[in-house]
């Protein structure tokens, strides 16, 4: 009974100072220029996990400039060219090295890049990945949604590393500008795996918000029939200077490109007017707050919706 006493005792001041000293990992994203949206935002959910510790891929430069952004402790960077596209299979060796350096925690906004790179980060630690958490509870408790974004699961996390992405669109931004962290390079020893080779990429170039973090986004669905239709949307996006996207639907029948997709495996979204034109409005394909199941809203943030279709069921 003492020994079982004794054991629990240690356990319980293992977690203590584990807690105590908690660090977080943060990996950066950007473009060349600036950080990503989704990367302010994971610097506000850290807020209960400090110390921060930026890592910068690409090149130095950019470590000064994300060395201001608000909230940040440190940056590391490592400056190669084997980084500057996000290719996950060189990124996933760096993360894991670093993060055995004596980090609690390893966090990422949630975006295309975090999706392909944080699975390898958790299989490589050997860890379970708590992905798209829109609450901190404690430094090892986290809410996230789950089935499509109709309940909240509260979860625990046992693992000595925590590999965690955040909704962006759950957390205000930190400010860009008003910090000065220490900059350093990372003390690793970096070499390319040289197993995927970026070869090029092909961006629609627009003067028009962000879909993630657009204020107005202007949807399109089945229902406009074939991808010229989708100029109907451009015109009021330009009035509206508004965002577009597309259902799951529109983006498998080939109306639209990938990066236009809204919803669960797509973009989340949360802006201050939402219009969706051509989505199935039918009962069968509404959330209880009356969004397609499809298109989910993060729901604390979100404001008006208004959908547009001419289905006979539709309520």
């Amino acid at each position: 009974m003492q020994r079982a006493l004794c054991r629990a005792a240690q356990r319980s001041r293992s977690l203590s100072s584990s807690r105590r000293h908690a660090s977080t990992l943060l990996v950066a994203e950007h473009d060349g220029t600036k950080l990503s949206e989704g990367t302010l935002a994971a610097i506000t959910a850290c807020a209960q996990m400090k110390p921060i510790t930026l890592l910068v891929g690409g090149s130095a430069e950019m470590a000064a400039t994300a060395a201001k952004a608000d909230g940040v402790d440190a940056v590391q960077f490592v400056d190669n060219d084997a980084l500057n596209h996000g290719v996950a299979e060189e990124w996933a060796p760096l993360v894991e090295g670093i993060a055995k350096t004596g980090f609690t925690h390893v966090v990422a906004g949630a975006s295309s890049f975090s999706k392909g790179l944080f699975p390898r980060v958790s299989a490589l630690l050997d860890v379970a990945q708590v992905s798209d958490i829109i609450g901190v509870k404690s430094e090892d408790t986290f809410v996230r949604p789950i089935y499509a974004g109709n309940a909240l699961a509260t979860v625990k996390s046992e693992d000595a590393i925590k590999v965690v992405t955040v909704r962006p669109t759950a957390f205000d931004k930190a400010a860009a500008e008003g910090g000065a962290a220490a900059v350093s390079a990372a003390a690793v020893d970096f070499s390319p795996t040289g197993t995927t080779t970026w070869i090029s990429e092909e961006v629609a170039k627009s003067d028009r918000p962000e879909l993630a973090s657009a204020k107005t986004v202007i949807s399109g669905g089945r229902g406009l029939k074939t991808g010229d239709n989708f100029a109907m949307l451009d015109s009021l996006a330009l009035k509206l200077n508004a965002a577009v996207g597309a259902s799951r639907a529109a983006v498998d029948s080939g109306m639209c490109p990938n990066d236009m997709q809204v919803g669960q495996t797509g973009k989340v979204v949360a802006p201050d007017l939402y219009v969706a034109v051509g989505i199935s409005g039918a009962r069968s394909a509404i959330s209880p707050l009356g969004l397609p199941l499809h298109h989910q809203l993060h729901r604390e943030t979100a404001s008006p919706r208004h959908e547009l279709h001419r289905e006979p069921p539709s309520p």
